[in-house]
C-alpha cells in the first residue's frame, strides 16, 4: 500500500486489512498459479468455494498446500447453493473443517444469470447471523435488499456490478452509490469486474472493496492481471478520499488567459 491508502485499513467483523482487494480460487489452471497470483495481489482475503475446492482428502492436491490459512484469511463462501438451507450446511462443514467464522453468503436463483436469490438469501442470512457466524453477503444492486441485509446483522454488504464471472462491469453505478451512502458496514463489489479499470471504478464510487475470481483466473496473463487489480484498487480508493474535481460545462483554462505577452 502506498501515501494515503497506507493507513486507510478496511475493517471487517472487527479486524483490520490493508489491502481492499479480495480474490478466489476458482478457474486457475493449478493451485501454484492461484497462489502467485494472490502473491501479485497483495490480497489478504481470499474467498473458497467448499462445494469445488478440496480441503478434506489428503491424497488429492490441497489448496491449503499452496495457500496457508495462517498467512491469508480464508473465506469459505457458498457458490453452489440454489437453497438457503445448502447455504446453511455448506458453512457449518466449513467451520467444522476449518474453524472459520467468517463466511461469505449466495444463494443463486437460477443456473443461468446466478443473480441471487433475495428471499433466500434473507432467510440463510437470519439462520447464519444466528448461529454465530460474521456473514459478508452477495446480493443484488437493490439499495432496500442491502439495507435489509444490513438490518438483519450482515457484516459485509456485496453487491454484484454484473453477472458472475461476464466482466460486463458496472452495470448500475447509481444504485450501488446509493447503497454506500446508505451503509453503516462495508460495501465491496462482487461479481461482474472484468479488468483493472472496473475495479478502479468501484473503488471511485466509494466501495470498501472489491471482490474478483474471474478477471484474473481467465486473463491471459493471471498474474499480471493480479498486480494490476492490486494497483487499480489502490489508485480508486486514493481518487475517492483525494475528492474528484466537480465536472463543468465550459473550459477552464489550467494558465490565466490575462497579461500575457
Amino acid at each position: 500500500m502506498t501515501t494515503a491508502a497506507a493507513h486507510d485499513l478496511l475493517i471487517i467483523a472487527g479486524k483490520e486489512y490493508s489491502s481492499r482487494l479480495i480474490i478466489g480460487t476458482g478457474k486457475y489452471e493449478t493451485y501454484e498459479q492461484n497462489a502467485e497470483a494472490l502473491k501479485a495481489s497483495g490480497a489478504e482475503i481470499i474467498t473458497v468455494a467448499l462445494r469445488r475446492v478440496n480441503l478434506l482428502d489428503p491424497d488429492q492436491p490441497m489448496l491449503v498446500d499452496y495457500i496457508d490459512p495462517k498467512d491469508v484469511t480464508f473465506l469459505p463462501n457458498t457458490a453452489g447453493c440454489f437453497t438457503g438451507e445448502d447455504a446453511v450446511r455448506t458453512l457449518r462443514l466449513a467451520r467444522e473443517a476449518g474453524g472459520w467464522n467468517l463466511v461469505k453468503l449466495e444463494v443463486l436463483g437460477d443456473k443461468t444469470t446466478l443473480y441471487p436469490n433475495m428471499p433466500e438469501t434473507f432467510r440463510a442470512a437470519e439462520m447464519l447471523i444466528g448461529d454465530g457466524f460474521d456473514v459478508m453477503v452477495y446480493c443484488n444492486d437493490d439499495p432496500i435488499a442491502a439495507k435489509t441485509l444490513e438490518e438483519i446483522g450482515c457484516c459485509a454488504i456485496m453487491p454484484l456490478g454484473a453477472p458472475i464471472g461476464s466482466g460486463l462491469g458496472i452495470q448500475n453505478p447509481v444504485n450501488i452509490r446509493i447503497i454506500i451512502e446508505n451503509a453503516n458496514v462495508p460495501v465491496l463489489v462482487d461479481a461482474g469486474v472484468g479488468t483493472a479499470s472496473e475495479a478502479a471504478e468501484a473503488m471511485e464510487l466509494g466501495c470498501d472493496g472489491v471482490i474478483t475470481n474471474t478477471a484474473i483466473a481467465e486473463a491471459k496473463d493471471p498474474v499480471l492481471m493480479a498486480s494490476a487489480m492490486k494497483h487499480a484498487v489502490i489508485a480508486g480508493r486514493e481518487a475517492y478520499l483525494a475528492g474528484r474535481m466537480a465536472r463543468k460545462m465550459y473550459a477552464d483554462p489550467s494558465s490565466p488567459l490575462g497579461g500575457l505577452i
